[in-house]
């Protein structure tokens, strides 16, 4: 085993490639401990960053940090060690939502290497896709990625994708007029942000900025969240979206912050694979932040299994890049 400590330029480097992450309104409610001495990493969640009335029991925080931990790994493998995780490993510390410890890659092990160049090429499109299929050699093989990592994903077609459209429509009417939501929007919301996604002195680093909105929708049924809410944003279009969009539904047999973290996880692996696969996508989580529309999306067929993310897929423009905190911010590096 190699015993010389890692450069801290290289740790830098695995926390900015784990930083990439989405987390809901890019709140990026994570931080990491690197030990050099035991070359373990500490992955950590920031509680300040929660959605105290979208997200009062923290599964949307959990999820996003689940996504990091999941870029996290792909990094240490891509730079040749193994990563040896547990999730919530000190029950008296609930912010420390897992340890990463750096060993050598033996045989056998499950790589997640070659997911590695989609890591800083995916971003969220909040733009209209092609009303075009996806193939379903894609399907299943996005569908495997999210078994490897504890979770289920399926696609809902016909009288099924027509009742969980018509929940989030439901959502999303809710939304307009539910103070606490607006609250949470309007504080990870940035209508004052520079137009291109150009990084700035200026600009705050995490949110959405206005140029991350996307046009309003128009027409379609593609459960598009409007970032703006009622605020006016200059210059911004309207247009149509997919009359038939192409849903993932994200479940895991249980609902508690292990399984969360696991559904980040597996997101975070779909949505790589998604994108060396050619595909764009964005999410959709309106009906997930109400509880009593957030049951009926489970298994229609069993009954079973708890929604933890849905998830818009299809072809169609990149979205744009939205800022990252400084790594400085985020990583602490002890002896």
């Amino acid at each position: 085993m190699r015993q010389q400590p890692l450069p801290e330029e290289r740790v830098t480097a695995l926390v900015h490639d784990a930083a990439a992450a989405p987390s809901m309104h890019n709140a990026q409610p994570w931080r990491f401990r690197y030990f050099q001495g035991s070359r373990t990493f500490h992955v950590r969640a920031d509680f300040d960053r929660v959605m105290p009335h979208t997200d009062p029991d923290t599964r949307a925080l959990n999820i996003g940090c689940g996504a990091a931990l999941l870029n996290l790994r792909v990094a240490v493998f891509h730079a040749g060690w193994y990563p040896a995780t547990r999730l919530l490993s000190d029950p008296a510390d609930l912010a420390l939502i897992a340890t990463v410890r750096l060993t050598d890659l033996g045989s056998g092990e499950h790589n997640l290497a070659p997911l590695y160049p989609a890591i800083h090429q995916r971003h969220t499109s909040r733009f209209p896709f092609e009303e075009r299929e996806i193939p379903e050699t894609v399907q299943r093989a996005l569908c495997d990625a999210a078994q490897l990592q504890g979770a289920s994903l399926s696609f809902p077609t016909g009288w099924h994708l027509q009742e969980v459209l018509e929940l989030f429509e439901e959502a999303e009417a809710r939304n307009r007029t539910d103070e606490g939501s607006d609250e949470d929007l309007a504080a990870w919301t940035r209508i004052d942000a520079p137009d291109v996604d150009v990084p700035s002195v200026d600009a705050a680093p995490d949110g959405i900025p206005r140029y991350a909105f996307g046009p309003s929708k128009r027409g379609g049924r593609a459960p598009m969240r409007d970032f703006a809410g009622t605020r006016p944003v200059e210059g911004r279009g309207a247009t149509d979206f997919e009359r038939s969009p192409h849903l993932a539904l994200l479940s895991t047999p249980r609902d508690r912050p292990e399984d969360w973290l696991r559904a980040g996880q597996a997101m975070e692996h779909v949505l790589l694979l998604a994108t060396l696969e050619g595909l764009s996508s964005s999410f959709a989580t309106q009906a997930l932040e109400w509880t009593d529309l957030r049951w009926p999306l489970r298994d229609p067929i069993s009954g079973t299994g708890c929604a933890q993310m849905v998830l818009r897929l299809g072809y169609g423009p990149e979205g744009p890049t939205t800022p990252r905190r400084p790594v400085q911010d985020v990583l602490d590096i002890q002896p």
